[in-house]
């Protein structure tokens, strides 16, 4: 099997790291002048592993193997959150660089073909998952149309500016593929925690999300009675107290909801808010489980408006997205490089985060990898991960390409 170089892989994680380095972490999101300074640098890595490469339209970088036969797409996003993590995306680029090139320099698998990618915009400055849904043909002319990032500025702006503008955008050819790997950091604790090594993903998680709304009558704290008021901050915490008591009884073993956004108006102490809003986003690998608590918020919210005082209504504050299932076949070739380099420390396990993967599985096979992520920290400064895991990782995967390639 090749054989990596973990002092080229670790010394190119670290260049990535530098652009847009902040503190420990990295700011560079995506089409910001950074995400293009690490995408021209990529670009030229590409060129100097013998991979034909290119900045499309919206960003993405591919490299593509000259070789014959049928390719793996290898790759990840470079692209950052806000205040981000050195190696969330970034590490699963520098992987599928470095698999090229370690394929590339053994004779035995000079042959075969990896093409390298660093996607853009799995973060959602502008829309999630971007750079896939465009190269798979799913970025649709109504996702693309106004729209803009938190602070205003349009996407069809940050593409001219970038100098993408007139830059054509790459389209993957199916026929050309048998699939595409990541890999990335876990995210999580569980790894460290169970004291394992690598992590073969079995799926990613679905998700939904409903924005909930609260409307009652503003009034005076001191002279409106209690009986009579319509508060709509009252209403907001029955139901999030609800959520928490009920969504047990339907959830499954990993699933996840968080109610990370709250709003009550007009936040004034003397004052019964007239008005709330409540963001809800629930997780889980079953479209069953996800069903369920959409179910379940739906008879919660009846209950509540029977009761009387303030009206509670609920819209979805994005589109569902359904869970996405990794391929087995790829899995196997995965564990038995896990296997070999990580006898007795590796896991099979759901992601319980969102990736690029979870969009291109509905184009062609894919599979995920994991290594640990220190105190499970991720979307922080503080996320890392141990050298020896960040290279066991890139050798597990290049066997595994190997192994699907010769298959």
């Amino acid at each position: 099997m090749p054989q990596i170089n973990a002092d080229r892989l670790l010394a190119d994680l670290r260049h990535l790291r530098s652009i847009g380095a902040v503190d420990n972490g990295v700011v560079r999101p995506a089409l910001s002048d950074k995400d293009m300074e690490a995408r021209h640098w990529l670009k030229a890595q590409y060129e100097a592993a013998g991979l034909d490469a290119t900045i499309d339209g919206v960003g993405n970088v591919l490299g593509r193997s000259p070789n014959a036969g049928k390719a793996l797409l290898i790759g990840s996003h470079s692209d950052t959150q806000p205040t981000g993590g050195w190696l969330d995306g970034a590490m699963g680029v520098i992987y599928g660089l470095e698999v090229a090139r370690a394929l590339r320099e053994d004779p035995d698998t000079a042959h075969l073909a990896v093409d390298a990618v660093s996607l853009q915009d799995e973060e959602s400055r502008f829309f999630g998952c971007m750079g896939s849904r465009s190269l798979c043909g799913f970025f649709t002319p109504e996702m693309e149309a106004g729209a803009r990032d938190k602070d205003g500025v349009l996407l069809a702006d940050a593409l001219k500016d970038a100098g993408l503008k007139d830059a054509p955008r790459i389209r993957l050819d199916r026929e050309r593929y048998l699939g595409f790997l990541e890999a990335h950091i876990e995210q999580g604790p569980h790894l460290e925690e169970d004291g394992n090594s690598i992590g073969v993903v079995t799926s990613i998680v679905g998700l939904g999300g409903l924005q909930i709304t609260f409307e009652g009558q503003q009034n005076h704290a001191g002279t409106t009675m209690m009986s009579i008021r319509k508060d709509a901050s009252a209403a907001l915490y029955a139901l999030a107290n609800a959520i928490n008591e009920e969504f047990p009884k339907v959830a499954g073993p990993r699933s996840v909801w968080t109610m990370g956004r709250a709003v009550i108006k007009p936040g004034a102490a003397s004052i019964v808010p007239g008005y709330a809003e409540l963001d809800l986003q629930y997780r889980d690998a079953s479209t069953t489980v996800l069903d369920a608590f959409e179910a379940t918020v739906a008879r919660l919210i009846g209950e509540i408006n029977a009761r009387g005082g303030a009206k509670v209504s609920a819209e979805p504050a994005r589109v569902r997205v359904a869970p996405a299932h990794m391929d087995e076949g790829f899995r196997k070739h995965i564990a038995a490089a896990a296997g070999k380099h990580a006898p007795g420390k590796w896991t099979e396990m759901p992601s319980g985060a969102f990736h690029d993967a979870g969009v291109i599985a509905d184009f062609m096979p894919c599979a995920m990898l994991f290594i640990p992520s220190i105190g499970g920290i991720s979307h922080d400064f503080a996320e890392d991960s141990h050298d020896q895991d960040i290279a066991r990782g890139c050798q597990v995967l290049a066997d595994a390409a190997a192994s699907i390639l010769s298959a």
